[in-house]
């Protein structure tokens, strides 16, 4: 995976993290909007097509409408340093769509820009969560698509299978929980992280793996959020 800047302290694919130092505790923050397995919007969302429009002025509003409305959730640019309660909210935030594995959040505690600054930080490929705390001081984002707020609790019609690299799932929004099998991998290259909330420190991993040939990993429904980077898709076996 690429990074930005920083090394990152989070879960690196080839290492599994457990025992890395990372500095971080208290409570989770909550954000706003909502987290679903189909709910994939990006920087904005579509209107209403024109041979719509033109059958009926009402769908237009209606597009226009639902536009208004995917835009309304985005809550920051994918690229940028942002002061904490200045710039943007405590609470959870999603990216997606980081396809080129070079999209890199950073939580810190200060604005002194030293790696003793960090409080957690991650290169991303996929959808990636994490949550801002009240108590961070700055959060960077660089080359990540647009973040939106969404609420932690949230709960969607979550799918039975998910792609290898897809990033980080919400459990019990966009995953359901139980165990899943991703076959196929090679030369430890799968990396897999279960995770009970979304601050990326090292208090935040319930298990991790680096994987060759058959993954199988059970997720429990009190965890938060599952995590897969350069993963066989994964099916869910029972």
């Amino acid at each position: 995976m690429g990074m930005k800047g920083k090394i990152a302290l989070g879960a690196v694919v080839g290492v599994v993290v457990i025992g890395v130092v990372s500095a971080n505790s208290g409570d989770n923050g909550s954000g706003s909007g909502t987290s679903g397995a189909s709910d994939r919007a990006g920087s904005g969302g579509r209107g209403s097509s024109a041979s719509a429009q033109h059958r009926s002025g009402g769908a237009k509003d209606s597009g226009d409408k639902k536009k208004a409305a995917a835009e309304k959730k985005v809550a920051f640019a994918g690229d940028g340093e942002f002061q904490v309660g200045a710039d943007i909210k405590p609470g959870t935030y999603r990216t997606t769509g980081n396809s080129d594995g070079m999209c890199y959040w950073e939580r810190a505690k200060d604005a002194k820009g030293e790696m003793d600054s960090i409080l957690a930080n991650d290169n991303v490929s996929g959808a990636s969560y994490v949550t801002v705390k009240t108590t961070d001081k700055i959060f960077k984002s660089n080359g990540c698509k647009d973040w939106e707020a969404v609420d932690a609790k949230a709960k969607g019609t979550p799918a039975s299978g998910m792609a290898g690299d897809g990033g980080m799932f919400a459990v019990g929004g966009d995953i359901a929980p139980g165990t899943y099998r991703s076959t196929g991998n090679t030369a430890d290259s799968c990396y897999w992280e279960r995770a009970k909330d979304a601050k990326g420190d090292i208090d935040s991993i319930v298990a991790n793996d680096n994987v060759t040939g058959t993954a199988v990993v059970t997720i429990t429904a009190s965890d938060g959020y599952f995590k897969t980077v350069g993963c066989k898709d994964w099916k869910k076996a029972g």
